[in-house]
């Protein structure tokens, strides 16, 4: 698998995590908003075709959840890929509402 790098932009009223793949031009993303000050709405993950089946996706989630944790918010899934992702990952639930 190729190296991801995944950075963190954000505003006060929203961000976005882009993952850029060693070898590849197009990012993948990650989006968000801001709803208060403990909550986050993730809804959009976009990744493009030529990245699919590589784990991106997985590993923005991933970082969305680790960040959260560390900040001490909790994420609201309104993207449907992310929603799946947090139903494989049990261990999520202390910081994704079901």
């Amino acid at each position: 698998m190729a190296e991801i790098t995944i950075t963190l932009e954000e505003s006060e009223t929203k961000g976005r995590y882009v993952a850029q793949v060693a070898g590849f031009d197009e990012p993948a993303e990650l989006t968000f908003s801001r709803a208060g000050q403990t909550m986050i709405i993730v809804d959009h993950t976009g990744v493009p075709d030529s990245l699919r089946g590589q784990g991106v996706g997985a590993a923005l989630a991933a970082k969305v959840v680790a960040d959260a944790r560390d900040k001490g918010l909790r994420i609201m899934p309104l993207c449907p890929f992310f929603k799946a992702q947090a139903q494989r990952h049990p261990e999520w639930s202390d910081v994704v509402q079901g």
